[in-house]
Order: C-alpha cells, then structure tokens, then sequence
C-alpha cells in the first residue's frame, strides 16, 4: 500500500509540474508577442512609416478635371511614405502649365508632397519665377519656406521675402500670391524700392 501511495504522489507532481511549465510557456509566449506589437507601434518604426518606393530623376504631371496637364513636379529624388500619403522630394521643380497666364516656375532645396490636402510645402532657398506676359510683368521671389497649393495657383508664406517686379524690389515678412489674378498682397511691414524715372 505505502508504494502505490507513493507512485500515485510522484504522478501527481510530475503532473503538476508539467502544468506549471505549460503555463509558464503560455504566458512567455504571450508577453513576447506584446513585446513585438508594442516594438511595432514605436513611432518611426512601423512597417507604415517606411518608404513603399523611391524614384530618382522623376517628373510627375498632374492633370486638371478637365484631362489637361495643370502642373508638373520633377526632382532628382521621391521618397513615398504610404502612413500619410507624402512624398519627400530632394531638389524639386514644380511649373504651372496653364496657358491663360504665364507659367510659374519654383525650385528649392527639398519638398514635402500631401497628395491628401493637394499642398506641396518647399523650403531652403526657395526661388520663384514668372515670365513678362501680355499685361504682368516679369516676377521674381525668394525665401526660405513656401506653400504651393496648385489647384487654386496660390503660393504664401509666413517667412521674410525679396521680390522683384519688373524694375521694382520689394522687401517683406509674409506674403500670398494668385497666379491666377496676378495679384500679390503682402504682410507686416517691408520696404518699396522703385527704379528712377527715366529723365526727359
């Protein structure tokens, strides 16, 4: 009697013991995978916020409702995020291809494309050019930071800029401008420099 009593008991803590290392397994299985998600969900390390492709040397047209070419954005390198739908631009051109007024060409060092907000953001030495037309003369800006938003023809900023219109320099902080009225309204305080009057 006292062996069988004495296997029965040794069954039972070999089973026991069997148990506890299951759930031990169990719950280190567990706190692993929690590990991993939560390694995921690190910001900058999500499979989401990494590039989904890379393009150098690109030009990329985007056409109007009515199938027509309305701008044109090249540069020597896209980088494409799919978590927000941007773009990441390193020397960037974008030109308007309307033909009801002359076409505006910006360059700058890098830009940041929102496909979702249809805005393209450029900074570091940003430099705009516009073309003499029929009844506008010709148009220089430079600066720092500028936003494109292309489907309106609009460009502003909040940052210092130097301007010259035909003959004319302006000096400024801040400024909003529609290729499409060729209108330029600027902020805060600047300084007008008009060229001399031609003598008689």
């Amino acid at each position: 009697m006292a062996a069988a009593s004495y296997k029965r008991t040794a069954h039972r803590w070999r089973l026991l013991l069997l148990m506890l290392f299951a759930v031990f397994c169990a719950f280190g299985s567990f706190w692993l995978v929690q590990v991993m998600q939560g390694d995921d969900n690190t910001p900058g390390t999500g499979a989401g916020n990494e590039p989904d492709y890379i393009i150098d040397n690109f030009s990329w047209v985007r056409m109007s409702e009515a199938g027509k070419p309305r701008y044109v954005i090249s540069g020597d390198r896209l980088t494409h995020r799919p978590a927000d739908n941007t773009a990441l631009v390193d020397k960037p051109v974008v030109q308007n291809l309307t033909t009801d007024h002359p076409p505006m060409t910006m360059t700058a060092e890098r830009a940041l494309v929102s496909q979702n907000q249809n805005q393209i953001d450029l900074t570091g030495n940003v430099d705009i050019q516009r073309p003499a037309g029929t009844d506008s003369q010709p148009l220089r800006i430079r600066t720092q930071a500028l936003t494109v938003l292309p489907d309106e023809d609009i460009v502003k900023t909040d940052q210092p800029i130097d301007m010259k219109l035909g003959a004319s320099s302006v000096n400024g902080v801040g400024m909003l401008a529609n290729n499409a009225t060729q209108q330029v309204h600027l902020g805060g305080r600047g300084q007008i420099i008009y060229p001399p009057r031609a003598s008689r």
